[in-house]
């Protein structure tokens, strides 16, 4: 069985698996980490969004082997510790997203949480703020429609970040 060498949360991580398994499942079923939520597995939902160096990514459609040594996986679980988490027990979004009482059921929001720090990083290198344009290209699906709270929180949590 194949070595797989990664950063995982600010940790190197190595796992022996067949290079066709799907990181998602690396991390939930062999890692233990349960942040990044099983959806679709197509990349069409992004329940299970996380960041591969910094940006947001869909760990359901990407095979193992296509992660390098060099690569930093960061899941909900290690968003805190991040640069821009503020140094608290939660990052700045999942304090905002806590302010607005944006969950529901609950399932999507890590992944509705990764692909909003991932959209504000990218304004923020961009030198600009979020606008609703920004709000409209995010293609999380929440299926309790919390949506209006959703960019509330977004817009929240980035003048914290």
């Amino acid at each position: 069985m194949p070595k797989h060498t990664f950063k995982l949360n600010g940790e190197t991580v190595t796992v022996k698996v067949a290079d066709d398994v799907r990181l998602l499942w690396v991390l939930r079923d062999i890692l233990g980490v349960t942040g990044p939520k099983y959806g679709c597995g197509i990349n069409v939902c992004k329940a299970c969004t996380s960041h591969i160096n910094g940006k947001a990514f869909n760990p359901c459609a990407v095979p193992i082997d296509q992660i390098k040594r060099t690569d930093e996986i960061t899941t909900i679980e290690g968003l805190p510790d991040a640069p821009d988490g503020g140094g608290g027990d939660l990052h700045p979004m999942q304090e905002a997203w806590l302010d607005r009482d944006v969950a529901q059921c609950g399932y999507c929001q890590p992944g509705q949480i990764m692909a909003a720090v991932a959209l504000v990083r990218r304004a923020k290198r961009q030198g600009r703020e979020i606008t609703d344009a920004d709000l409209d290209g995010i293609r999380n699906i929440c299926r309790c429609g919390t949506y209006t709270r959703i960019r509330e929180a977004i817009k929240q949590g980035a003048e914290q970040m």
